[in-house]
């Protein structure tokens, strides 16, 4: 494979906001990466034998698997060389950082409260974190000038854990604020959010071609069900992408990993998937009358969860735990009486409603 050190314009704001180490380095060239053609493969130090009855599982995987940057691809509407795929949302979360922040020096920016591992990662590469308090409703606040420096600037959207969705009007706001930071869009949930018409919200991908500075996050994690699998996308311009691929591992996508999510992407898959999230909405909107009814604060959710306020909390807690129910409470002072419930089954959505109504928070 040609070194590709020399593809980014070095006028672009990728080159400019990179770690400068970076510009010049040129990845680790795996056996994959080099590539080559025959049929005995002995330059990876792999082993001939196949015990698993997994298609490839003795050989290494593609970095980027064509078959699923492809079929996201496809799903996303962006360009192949739009798309990088990982270890979850989360690793991308963590590639961004190393590509972009110099450890002791840049900072990111962060709506709280919001989703707890865009700081995390942050410090654990010494970045420093911009934090602006979100409005009283949960939404962004007027002036979002404050975070001007960072490096990065992450909205989570829909947020978690409140669930406030944001318009598209309000991520074009960010991205023409920091015109010289990344403004990374964390989509875990997009799939879920639905707008007042009941239509489904749209993607950030639509700002993308406007926008360069936009970065969007999307997972399998969630609408998909597939958490234990590990699947994420960072969809972003094609120099950001290329940069990033020079920090990311040699191979981040495990071989089942990759059959188990091009079988997601499938057309009847992705029907599938939008099948379960009106089933798991349904639910979600039963859940959250019932909240109401007990007389919680409930706020609007585009998750596939809801984020309840009650006067007495730790009523509703462990009236949950004593029906065997785990939900989600947090110590952000601004949450300290709120309890977060995901969205679940019929059955068990059924089991939580009951376990709801042994309580009285009026």
């Amino acid at each position: 494979m040609t070194s590709q050190v020399n593809t980014i314009p070095a006028d672009s704001l990728a080159a400019r906001l990179a770690r400068p180490e970076l510009l010049s380095l040129e990845p680790y060239q795996s056996a994959r990466r080099i590539g080559g053609s025959g049929e005995i493969w002995v330059n990876a130090n792999e082993s001939p034998f196949n015990r698993t009855g997994i298609d490839g599982a003795n050989r290494y995987p593609e970095c980027q698997p064509p078959g699923l940057i492809s079929a996201y691809a496809a799903y996303a509407g962006v360009a192949a060389n739009e798309l990088i795929c990982g270890r979850g949302a989360d690793e991308a979360i963590e590639l961004l950082i190393r590509t972009f922040c110099v450890p002791g020096k840049d900072s990111i920016g962060i709506f709280s409260p919001t989703y707890g591992m865009y700081a995390i990662s942050a410090a654990t590469f010494n970045v420093a974190v911009n934090t602006l308090p979100l409005a009283e409703d949960f939404c962004l606040p007027e002036d979002i000038s404050a975070l001007t420096g960072s490096k990065l600037v992450f909205v989570c959207n829909p947020n978690n854990p409140t669930g406030t969705l944001l318009p598209l009007g309000e991520i074009a706001r960010v991205a023409k604020t920091f015109p010289n930071a990344l403004v990374v869009v964390d989509e875990a949930y997009i799939e879920f959010a639905r707008n007042p018409d009941g239509s489904p919200a749209q993607s950030a991908t639509g700002l993308m071609a406007e926008f360069g500075n936009l970065v969007v996050l999307r997972t399998l994690s969630k609408a998909f069900g597939l958490a234990g699998a590990r699947c994420g996308f960072l969809l972003a311009s094609a120099s950001v992408c290329e940069l990033v691929m020079r920090v990311i591992a040699p191979y981040p996508v495990p071989v089942p990993v990759s059959v188990i999510a091009e079988k997601a992407l499938s057309v009847q898959g992705v029907a599938q998937m939008c099948a379960d999230v009106v089933l798991l909405n349904k639910q979600g909107a039963r859940l959250s009358a019932a909240l109401t009814d007990a007389g919680l604060r409930v706020l609007p959710s585009g998750g596939n969860y809801v984020l309840a306020f009650s006067n007495d909390v730790e009523a509703l807690a462990r009236a949950l735990a004593n029906a065997g129910i785990v939900a989600r409470r947090y110590s952000h002072p601004r949450l300290k009486d709120a309890i977060r419930i995901s969205y679940t089954s019929e059955q068990e959505t059924d089991s939580i409603i009951e376990a709801i109504g042994r309580i009285d928070s009026k």
